[in-house]
């Protein structure tokens, strides 16, 4: 007798949170007159679960003579921006056989009638086009369906074989025009690809769009690599390897440049080295040092590569992460006995612990927005995914697993990406990618060929 007065209470809280939804729809439609086409249409999607706001994806139309390859996108890019909109969990794409007009219909201005009749809320129509034969402009317009009005207008030509990036560009447009937040579709995951027994583990460096595709192997697994991390830029990766000398394994940080494929060593070390991670000005490296029995944090200049010791003793001080500003630096210590996050200045001064929960944290890394910090945690024998406030507050775990590791963000710090390891059937265990939302909704694995571990999400970035 006690769970049906709950269930409907749940079940009217959802309904007063899709019926706001609708009503802020509606008046922002009512206001249009007093906006024009370039006005952000802002969804608060920073609190709980949310009902998913129904929109229609047209399949594109043609305009004028295409070959067969670019024939192809009439659906491949409605239905990659279709995927990519409704894996952030904010947006339900209606069922095609329901639409009332054609592709061709919506070249002009459509008929909102038919639209509101579904349910649909956002409308998206596109054309393709030949530019030469090797080249397409793509154009999408998005529809208020019931403002009766234009919200979003892009023309974008490119190459048939980069149909995807034209896809995902357009997927961050419509995101952060309905939602007021960063997209991230645009993005690319470096990592760790695994492949061999445990004893003789191959970890090559491997790139891929955010959604699986486009993979690419950047090293070739004769030497052990860990821990990529992303410039600002988007340019440069940086991560240690262990060099392969006759002296026996010799710990490195190194930078590959994506463009080339050049690799420069920054510099080699006595002892090990942990996680180098980039400024947000990209003009210096922060990275731990195991030395003479202590482990510390440091910081190279990268014109100079001059190192600077910004924490010292005997502690093991590890896995420095900066702030988007520049001004802090997290990481996890032993320093208070049991494993914990700290956060000091940028030169190593004013150190303050701010993680007091049981068990031992790891891994910290800034949200991109700077309002929370990701991190691992193990207690009672299992490993989480956290977030906490930078001062320590707010902690929570939206995520578990063995071997739960390794956040990493997407840009817009709404999402993010870790790895945990899984059980077959067989009794074995794989390693592999998941993405994330910072509510703990809508978990999703990401496809790699092999085990994957170590992710780092790029930031946006322009040129492939």
């Amino acid at each position: 007798m006690h769970n049906k007065p709950r269930n409907i209470y749940c079940y009217n809280i959802n309904f007063l949170y899709s019926f706001i939804f609708f009503l802020l729809l509606v008046f922002c439609s009512f206001n249009a007159k007093c906006q024009d086409d370039n006005t952000p249409l802002q969804i608060d999607i920073t609190g709980g679960k949310i009902q998913p706001m129904p929109i229609a994806i047209s399949v594109f139309s043609i305009n004028g003579e295409i070959n067969e390859d670019m024939k192809i996108l009439v659906e491949s890019i409605p239905n990659l921006i279709a995927k990519n909109l409704t894996n952030s969990g904010f947006f339900k794409l209606l069922d095609r056989e329901a639409y009332m007009q054609a592709p061709e219909a919506l070249i002009n201005r459509p008929k909102f009638r038919d639209w509101r009749i579904i349910d649909a809320q956002t409308l998206i129509s596109g054309t393709v086009s030949k530019k030469t034969e090797d080249k397409v402009s793509v154009s999408i317009e998005m529809w208020d369906v019931y403002g009766e009005r234009r919200m979003l207008g892009i023309t974008l030509a490119s190459k048939v074989r980069s149909w995807r990036r034209i896809a995902h560009i357009f997927s961050d447009k419509v995101y952060e025009r309905l939602t007021g937040e960063t997209g991230y579709f645009d993005t690319r995951i470096v990592y760790i690809s695994e492949t061999g027994d445990q004893k003789n583990r191959i970890k090559r460096l491997a790139i891929m769009d955010q959604d699986g595709a486009n993979h690419k192997f950047l090293t070739d697994g004769k030497s052990l690599v860990l821990t990529p991390r992303f410039s600002p830029n988007q340019k440069l990766i940086t991560f240690f390897s262990y060099r392969n000398l006759k002296s026996g394994l010799k710990p490195s940080v190194y930078i590959y440049e994506l463009s080339t494929g050049k690799i420069d060593i920054l510099g080699e070390f006595e002892g090990m080295s942990f996680a180098p991670r980039f400024s947000p000005d990209g003009k210096e490296l922060v990275m731990s040092l195991a030395q003479n029995g202590s482990t510390n944090i440091y910081v190279m200049n990268l014109n100079s590569r001059k190192l600077k010791q910004l924490t010292k003793g005997r502690s093991i001080d590890t896995s420095p992460s900066f702030s988007p500003d520049g001004k802090k630096i997290v990481f996890n210590s032993d320093r208070s006995g049991g494993q914990h996050l700290y956060i000091m200045d940028k030169d190593g001064n004013n150190s303050k612990r701010i993680s007091f929960g049981r068990g031992s944290y790891a891994t910290p890394v800034w949200s991109p927005r700077g309002d929370y910090i990701a991190f691992t945690k193990f207690t009672r024998g299992r490993f989480y995914i956290g977030l906490m406030r930078p001062n320590g507050s707010a902690e929570r775990l939206i995520a578990e697993g063995y071997l739960a590791e390794g956040p990493t963000w997407a840009p817009g710090g709404r999402v993010l990406c870790f790895f945990r390891q899984i059980q077959t059937d067989e009794d074995k265990f794989k390693t592999r990618l998941f993405a994330i939302d910072i509510t703990g909704n809508r978990e999703r694995e990401i496809i790699t060929p092999e085990d994957a571990s170590d992710p780092a999400w790029s930031p946006k970035y322009s040129n492939k």
